[in-house]
């Protein structure tokens, strides 16, 4: 089993808060057209075993070699987004209303944040069609931290934040 799979088989966590309906090839193609990108297969993946909500406790955080306004060692990945309209929940459709509300660069599709900070898929080198880096962006300094060189390689380094808080000494706000 390849890591991407030992994630997927246990990424998402308890609750329905964000959770859209079941994706279906016909929102998919929806939200390519309303985004201007191709999203990337293994962000479908995960949002065809469920359309986004919370992440499990041993997938929430994405560990970095550098200090965010988050923490010493990580930024959080407590959720992440899915595809639709459903009961006010945020999407990935909103991306376009979010990146200009909150000042980011663009071309980005949103993945998870709560508007002081964002982890995005970045379409900025790779275009439109490309495969997208995942970037942190911390929208108060402003700032922003490269994270992984697309989407797959983003889950594969997904740990749990409670191993990273030594690294911390307690102070991330996870």
């Amino acid at each position: 089993m390849t890591r991407f799979d030992e994630v997927k088989a246990a990424f998402w966590g308890e609750g329905l808060y964000g959770v859209q309906p079941p994706l279906t090839d016909a929102a998919v193609l929806d939200a390519e057209l309303r985004l201007g990108v191709r999203l990337p297969a293994s962000l479908l993946e995960l949002l065809r075993i469920r359309n986004g909500g919370a992440v499990a406790a041993l997938w929430n955080a994405f560990p970095t070699d550098v200090p965010t306004s988050w923490s010493e060692s990580h930024v959080p990945v407590d959720d992440l987004m899915g595809i639709g309209r459903h009961d006010g929940c945020l999407s990935l459709l909103d991306s376009t209303y979010l990146i200009e509300e909150w000042g980011l660069p663009s071309p980005l599709v949103l993945l998870s944040g709560d508007g002081h900070w964002w982890i995005a898929l970045d379409y900025r080198t790779c275009g439109a069609q490309g495969e997208p880096s995942v970037t942190w962006f911390d929208a108060e300094v402003p700032a922003e931290l490269p994270l992984a060189e697309d989407f797959r390689t983003f889950v594969e380094c997904l740990t749990a934040a409670h191993s990273l808080d030594a690294v911390d000494g307690g102070r991330s706000s996870s």
